[in-house]
C-alpha cells in the first residue's frame, strides 16, 4: 500500500492529540460533578461490629440468646448464601475490565484460475492489527469495576447486619409470646378451676345459674385470649426456625434466665447522628456505588474518541510482486458520539446521588424516631407496672366482696380479665421496648450493648 502524505500524517496526528484532551478535560470536569461524597471513606475494622467480643458457646442443651441467634443466622441463614453469590459476579466484572481487545490476524490467499497465467503466481495477503483505542477508558473502567465490587462487599454486610439483627428480635418476640402464653395459661388454669367449683356450688345451690354464666364466659374469653397467642407463640417459633436456617420440627431452645428489660437508657442522640455516612454499611455502599458509576461515566466519555486500529500487512500480489506496510483504520464520529449512553450513565449516577441523600435523609430521620420511641415505651411500661399492683388490689377486694355476696361475680370476673390484659400489656411493651431498640442500632449502625443480658433494671 502507499504511505500517506506527510501532511496527512502531521494534520491526523494532531486531530487524535486534540480530540483525546478534549475527551480527558470533560471527562475530569464531569468527575466534579461528585463532589459532594468526596471525602475519606471509613469502614469498620470488622464486618459485624455487632457481634459481642470472644468466643461465643452454642450448645443447644442450655439454649441460645439473641447474639448466639444472630451468629447462627449469619452462618447458615439460605438467604444470606444467595445475596453472598452476588459477590462471584463483581469478581468476574473486575476481571473483564481488566481485559484489552485481542489482536485480529487476517490471511487470504489468491489462486490463479484461469486467464493469461503466464508468470503468474498465487497471492496472499497477511495483516495483524490491534484496536488501541481502547486503552483511553481503560483506567476508568477498572475503577469502576473495583468500587462496583467493594460496593457490593458493603451491601452484603448491610444484608448481615439486617438478618442479624433480626434474628435477635425473633428471639425477643418469642421469649415475649412465651412469657404472655404462659400468663394466659395461668389465668385460664384458674378461671377454670373457679368454673368447676361455681358449677359445683350451683348444683349444691349455694350458686345461681347468672353467676355460673359469668364464670363460664369469663373463662371462656381466658381460654381464646390463650389459642390466640399460643397460635401467635408458634407461629413465631417457625419464623425463628426459618432465619435460623434450621427445620421447621426442630425445637430451639432459648438460653435460660432470659428476661424482657423494663427500661432502657437510648444513647445520646449527637453522638449517634455522628459520622453516620462513615458507619452505616449500608451509606458506605451507596458511596463506592457512586463512585463507581462516576468512573462508569468518566469511561463512556472517554469512549467518545474515535475508535482506531492498526495492523501490520504483509502482502504478494499475482505478479509476485510483494509488499510490506500498515494500515489505520478511523471510526468517524459524525452520527454516533456515544451521547445516548453518556446521557443515561449520567442519569444513573444521578440517581444514585439523590438515593444516597435520601438514605442518609431516613437514618437520621429513623434515629430520632426510634430514641422517641424508647423513651415513650419507657413510660408507659412504667405506667403499666405501677397499674398491676392497683389491678391485684382490686382483685383481691372483689373476690373478698364476692365470697360476702357484696358484689356481684361479673364484676369480679372483669377485674380478674382486666389485670390478665393489663400483665399481657405489659409484657408487649417490654417486647416493644426491645424493638424499638433494634431499630435504633439498625438505623445507627451501632451495636449497643445495653440489651446484651436482657435483664430488668
Amino acid at each position: 500500500m502507499r504511505f500517506l502524505p506527510i501532511r496527512f500524517q502531521i494534520f491526523l496526528g494532531c486531530f487524535l492529540n486534540f480530540a483525546v484532551a478534549i475527551a480527558i478535560v470533560r471527562a475530569q470536569s464531569e468527575g466534579r460533578l461528585g463532589a459532594s461524597l468526596e471525602g475519606p471513606v471509613r469502614i469498620p475494622a470488622t464486618r459485624f461490629e455487632y457481634l459481642p467480643l470472644g468466643p461465643l458457646s452454642l450448645d443447644p442443651r442450655t439454649g441460645i440468646g439473641p447474639d448466639e441467634a444472630a451468629t447462627i443466622a449469619l452462618y447458615s441463614n439460605p438467604a444470606l448464601r444467595a445475596i453472598r453469590d452476588r459477590r462471584r459476579l463483581a469478581v468476574a466484572q473486575v476481571i473483564q475490565a481488566g481485559i484489552l481487545p485481542n489482536v485480529v490476524v487476517s490471511y487470504a490467499r489468491d489462486y490463479v484460475t484461469g486467464g493469461n497465467t503466464a508468470g503468474a503466481v498465487t497471492a496472499y495477503n497477511l495483516s495483524a492489527g490491534w484496536e488501541f483505542s481502547a486503552l483511553i477508558p481503560f483506567l476508568p473502567k477498572q475503577t469502576a469495576a473495583r468500587r462496583n465490587l467493594a460496593s457490593v462487599d458493603l451491601d452484603i454486610a448491610w444484608q448481615e447486619w439486617q438478618i442479624a439483627e433480626n434474628a435477635r428480635t425473633a428471639v425477643y418476640r418469642v421469649l415475649a409470646l412465651d412469657a404472655q402464653t404462659r400468663q394466659a395459661r395461668e389465668a385460664n388454669r384458674g378461671l377454670q378451676e373457679s368454673t368447676d367449683a361455681m358449677r359445683k356450688a350451683v348444683e349444691a345451690h349455694e350458686k345461681t345459674v347468672l353467676d355460673l354464666a359469668a364464670a363460664e364466659a369469663s373463662s371462656q374469653d381466658s381460654r381464646a385470649t390463650m389459642l390466640s397467642l399460643e397460635q401467635d407463640f408458634e407461629r413465631q417459633r417457625l419464623g425463628l426456625n426459618k432465619i435460623l436456617g434450621v427445620e421447621p420440627e426442630t425445637k430451639v431452645r432459648l438460653r435460660a434466665g432470659l428476661m424482657l428489660p423494663t427500661h432502657l437508657d437510648p444513647p445520646d442522640e449527637r453522638d449517634l447522628l455522628a459520622n453516620i455516612e462513615s458507619r452505616r454499611l449500608d451509606l458506605l455502599g451507596l458511596r463506592k456505588g457512586y463512585e463507581s458509576q462516576d468512573a462508569i461515566v468518566r469511561a463512556v466519555i472517554l469512549a467518545q474518541f474515535p475508535k482506531m486500529s492498526v495492523a501490520f500487512v504483509r502482502a504478494k500480489d499475482n505478479t509476485n510482486v510483494q509488499s510490506s506496510g500498515f494500515n489505520v483504520a478511523v471510526d468517524v464520529p459524525i452520527f454516533d458520539r456515544n451521547q445516548g449512553v453518556i446521557a443515561t450513565e449520567r442519569a444513573t449516577r444521578q440517581r444514585l446521588l439523590d438515593e444516597y441523600n435520601q438514605r442518609v435523609f431516613e437514618a437520621r430521620s429513623d434515629i430520632a424516631v426510634a430514641i422517641a420511641d424508647i423513651r415513650a415505651l419507657n413510660r408507659q411500661v412504667a405506667a403499666a407496672q405501677e397499674a398491676l399492683p392497683v389491678l391485684e388490689r382490686l382483685v383481691d377486694s372483689a373476690e373478698k366482696a364476692r365470697e360476702q355476696g357484696n358484689v356481684d361475680v361479673l364484676s369480679y370476673y372483669t377485674a380478674r380479665n382486666n389485670l390478665l390484659q393489663k400483665k399481657i400489656q405489659l409484657i408487649k411493651l417490654q417486647e416493644q421496648l426491645l424493638e424499638a431498640n433494634t431499630a435504633l442500632e439498625i438505623a445507627s449502625g451501632r451495636y449497643l450493648p445495653m440489651n446484651r443480658a436482657l435483664q430488668p433494671r
